[in-house]
């Protein structure tokens, strides 16, 4: 159980890079650094999207209009981060 416990804190480990890189190429694609048309960018753009949105959605639903600034990642970040220090420690301590 405790393998479980440690793959699943991997794979939120990992889920926070992911949404790192979302919000750093949505950075780049909105200041024009990057081309948002090259099929390259594109491609890696929908994946990330693909990826995120599920979970970036409900909390931008939930959250007042709040005009051109999108604090949703962050709050994401921090579920993320409340699951990995509070969830799943005291999960292991009670199958322990």
């Amino acid at each position: 159980m405790l393998e479980l416990l440690g793959f699943i804190n991997y794979l939120i480990t990992l889920y926070t890079y992911v949404i790192i890189a979302a919000v750093i190429i949505s950075w780049l694609m909105a200041f024009g650094v990057v081309n948002p048309y090259n099929p390259i960018v594109r491609s890696i753009w929908q994946g990330l999207n693909a990826v995120t949105e599920p979970l970036l959605a409900p909390i931008r639903n939930a959250m007042p209009n709040m005009g051109g600034l999108d604090i949703s990642p962050v709050i994401l970040l921090l579920i993320c981060y409340f699951i990995q220090t509070v969830v799943l420690p005291n999960i292991a301590k009670a199958v322990m």
